[in-house]
């Protein structure tokens, strides 16, 4: 399995993580390679060329915004997660998950659904959920390090960020921003800003929610979220981002942090 970047730490408990690295470089040509959870083919970095040098292309996703750049294009936006997929699949090809497959598969769905609070759950979520709980797994233990877990630096990146935080257009809109200094000053690392965009979503009355963090190499990548009717996966689009329509992001290369903060707020608000 190769990788564009780490693994964050706290799904360093998956098992099977030592199939798995990130991409050296190797060259290496392969018979088939498989973009699993991927929108569009930019997303796979380092890795695209070798994904289509591969005499077989499989792209297997969920998200509304794919763009079915494979030979062989699995896309079911009606699933909740890519987990769901790969336990379908499981079921076509006869093979009964273990254990090991099973806590992967559900950390999978539970982690894509915010531990099966979204919108994207559905019935089949939660059957499918059911039947990997039937093997064993340990449901408090993979809550817990998935929800309940965070680092220090995370704990003082989140004061950061609520400290950035602006209230507009009544209080639909809320925007936070995370610069380069601030991961500094908080000695967090770029994994820890994952779900820290719920916080501005959370607050009563905001509809869509933004937050706008400074990259070293001079990229600002935004994070999208909506509560109710703002499909935030037509904003990422427009700048070849995607997601899916209550939780999307893009990345502008080499963008002014002022700049991309106008221009975003000029999109939601003609979504309000």
């Amino acid at each position: 399995v190769l990788l564009e970047e780490q693994v964050p730490q706290i799904y360093g408990f998956l098992p099977g993580l030592e199939m798995a690295g990130v991409y050296g470089g190797d060259g290496g040509k392969y018979d088939i390679a498989v973009a699993l959870d991927c929108g569009d083919i930019e997303r796979l970095g380092s890795r695209k060329p070798v994904f289509e040098k591969a005499a077989v292309t499989v792209n297997i996703d969920h998200h509304t915004t794919n763009t079915g750049f494979a030979m062989l294009d699995y896309v079911d936006t009606g699933c909740a997660a890519a987990g769901e997929i790969i336990y379908r699949l499981f079921g076509l090809m006869g093979i009964d998950p273990g254990k090991d497959a099973a806590i992967c598969l559900y950390t999978a769905i539970t982690s894509d659904t915010g531990g099966f609070r979204y919108s994207n759950t559905t019935s089949a979520t939660h059957i499918i959920a059911s039947e990997l709980l039937k093997k064993g797994i340990d449901v408090a233990d993979i809550s817990r390090r998935i929800f309940d877990t965070v680092s220090p630096g995370k704990v003082r990146l989140m004061g950061e960020a609520v400290n950035s935080l602006e209230l507009l257009e009544n209080g639909r809109i809320a925007l936070m921003t995370v610069s380069c200094e601030a991961m500094r000053r908080s000695g967090a690392a770029d994994e820890d800003t994952d779900g820290i965009i719920n916080i501005a979503r959370n607050i009563s009355g905001v509809e869509a929610a933004a937050m706008l963090r400074e990259m070293e190499n001079g990229d600002i990548k935004v994070n999208l979220r909506s509560n109710s009717y703002v499909d935030v996966s037509a904003v990422a689009s427009k700048y070849s981002g995607g997601g899916h329509i209550k939780a999307a992001g893009f990345t502008v290369r080499g963008g002014d942090l002022g700049k991309v903060r106008e221009m975003l707020l000029e999109d939601l608000r003609g979504m309000l």
